[in-house]
């Protein structure tokens, strides 16, 4: 057997180095680009191997036959590396059958004919054996194929770096040195062939590309073994990155620099009922809520967020909005990310806190200093009736402070999941409770519609209407109660006949905060304020003529269990009311007239 020449076994080396490669890169399989590392690494080795097959030939036919099965493992080097550096880099959504077979035309066309035994000289025009001192080679006068097949090889290539010279610059080490050994891998060979298609190889028909696979394999082998190449992927990030934005809890949309709507993730299209496929590209203005007020947070005040009341899908809530920008390299702002934070949870928590304070502060030990302080009396005198009944009067007073302080407890406790009611229910409830505290004031039901409501709202009725009957003076309490649907809104209106409510109560409810000198009586007003913004709905109060108060709730109509609700979770038909629409939007419209 005749020995190989040194040609042979150099190209020997580089299949062994290739071969490595590929094993480790087919073992990572299903990690990302794994598979395509390994297809593109074969063609390397299939490459090398039957040039080595041609090299040894002796014959012109044998040479040439050996030229065109090398043809597989050229076209396929090309193919696997532009889908493993989109699988790597995290763009495998550019990765699918159809892609492969759209990119794999040529290549398989390419294939075809050579193995069709070049018809029309398509692939060579001529092949000669050239003796030369360092070997005897096959030297091709390149067909029009040849050339279009090299052209298409460059373009995959130089696509398929694009993702990866973007990693040079990335913040984490792996990756940059990832990319720089695949980077070299492929220039080695790319570097062989420009110098055989230009000439600047001196020995005629040598083809140095192959010889420069064992500059790839080493290449590779250094990302897979040093850098960690496949078992720690960019991919992931991307993805990951993606994950984020989209499960973010806030909504958050993206704005560029020239005022268009670029993007908007799961939650804000979810929270305020957009369309994402028709509000990006849109004007912001258009879109964002509150827009113009937010891009004042642009400016001096970006540092001072402040609430800003929104309404969206589950009513109208106080949102925090911040502004970021979006800076490339070179410090330029190229968008604006804008992001609300619902801090309606964390507004009422503070508020409950500083009234349960003022109540224990101020409301028990009161009640308790005139315990204590007739209790003294009675033991002077054991038949004084009027003390026992100061007494008992406080102590009955302490019990439903006590009782609305474990309800408002309850009523807001995050563990509990929210039920829903019909609205007839809700309000047959609250009127029952007012008739147990009164049981001879008139009360009036007008239409209310059976729209579902969640049980929150039954609360809130229930402190109204007893509220309206107790605090009465009239021998004979009014109190009347009607419920309108409109727009997804639902609209309750408590009014009586009494005295009133202290304008300083008013006050207090609409500043949110307590302070020694400036607090309500009780807390069952705060109650029913705390219910309606938990519901993201309104209240307001308006004097009735010639006397009493008229309380009006407005509230979003209950979306999540209605029954007999359509497959957009649409509530059915208010028989009862004819301002009902029978054809709600995805979104809510601003409530009605409620507030003041």
């Amino acid at each position: 057997m005749a020995a190989l020449s040194p040609l042979s076994v150099a190209l020997l080396v580089a299949v062994t180095v290739g071969l490595a490669a590929a094993i480790l890169a087919w073992r990572e399989r299903p990690e990302p680009g794994a598979t395509w590392l390994a297809v593109l690494l074969t063609g390397q080795v299939w490459w090398a191997t039957f040039l080595v097959f041609e090299l040894e030939a002796t014959t012109l036919p044998a040479k040439a036959l050996w030229y065109d099965v090398q043809w597989v493992g050229v076209v396929a080097i090309p193919v696997g590396w532009l889908f493993f550096a989109l699988a790597y880099t995290g763009y495998d959504r550019y990765v699918t059958p159809f892609s492969v077979a759209l990119v794999s035309v040529i290549p398989v066309a390419t294939v075809a004919v050579a193995a069709a035994g070049d018809p029309g000289d398509l692939l060579a025009v001529d092949r000669v054996v050239r003796e030369t001192a360092v070997g005897t080679f096959l030297d091709v006068v390149p067909g029009p194929l040849y050339y279009v097949i090299a052209g298409y090889t460059y373009l995959l290539g130089a696509v398929g770096s694009v993702p990866l010279i973007q990693l040079i610059r990335d913040d984490a080490r792996p990756f940059r040195g990832q990319s720089a050994a695949l980077l070299v891998g492929t220039a080695a060979p790319w570097a062989g062939n420009l110098a055989h298609l230009s000439g600047a190889v001196p020995i005629p028909g040598l083809d140095p590309t192959p010889l420069a696979f064992a500059v790839s394999g080493v290449a590779y082998l250094l990302a897979l073994s040093r850098f960690r190449l496949l078992t720690l992927a960019p991919a992931p990030r991307r993805r990951a990155r993606q994950l984020v934005f989209e499960q973010l809890h806030d909504p958050v949309f993206v704005v560029g620099t020239e005022g268009l709507l670029v993007d908007l993730n799961e939650c804000a299209a979810e929270t305020f009922g957009i369309d994402r496929r028709d509000a990006i590209g849109e004007p912001a203005a258009t879109v964002v809520p509150k827009y113009d007020a937010i891009r004042e947070l642009d400016g001096t005040d970006a540092d001072k967020p402040r609430p800003i009341p929104i309404v969206g899908r589950d009513g109208q809530r106080p949102y925090e909005a911040t502004v970021r920008d979006v800076v490339d390299d070179h410090d330029r702002t190229t968008a604006r990310v804008i992001t609300f934070h619902d801090v309606g949870a964390y507004l009422g928590q503070q508020q409950r806190l500083n009234v349960l304070n003022r109540v224990f502060r101020h409301d028990v030990r009161t009640e308790t200093n005139l315990i204590q302080g007739y209790a003294e009396q009675l033991r002077s005198d054991p038949t004084d009736e009027r003390a026992l009944s100061i007494i008992e009067e406080s102590a009955g007073r302490m019990l439903e402070l006590s009782e609305r302080t474990r309800t408002a407890g309850e009523l807001f406790d995050p563990t509990e999941e929210s039920e829903t009611a019909p609205l007839t229910d809700a309000v047959d409830e609250a009127v029952a409770e007012a008739r147990a505290v009164a049981p001879d004031a008139r009360i009036e039901v007008g239409q209310v519609a059976p729209v579902p409501v969640p049980v929150v709202l039954e609360v809130v009725l229930g402190n109204l209407c007893t509220n309206a009957v107790r605090h009465n003076d009239a021998d004979a309490p009014w109190m009347r109660i009607d419920a309108a649907v409109a727009d997804g809104w639902v609209e309750v209106t408590v009014a009586d006949d009494g005295p009133g409510i202290d304008p300083a109560e008013y006050d207090v409810l609409d500043r949110g905060t307590e302070t020694p000198l400036r607090h309500g009586s009780g807390i069952g007003l705060w109650i029913v304020k705390w219910g309606v913004d938990h519901l993201g709905g309104r209240i307001s109060f308006d004097e009735r003529e010639p006397t009493g108060t008229v309380v009006t709730v407005c509230v979003p109509v209950d979306r999540s269990e209605t029954p007999g609700a359509d497959s957009d979770g649409e509530p059915p038909d208010p028989p009862l009311d004819d301002s009902a629409t029978t054809g709600e939007s995805a979104s809510l419209g601003p409530p009605p007239n409620a507030g003041r």
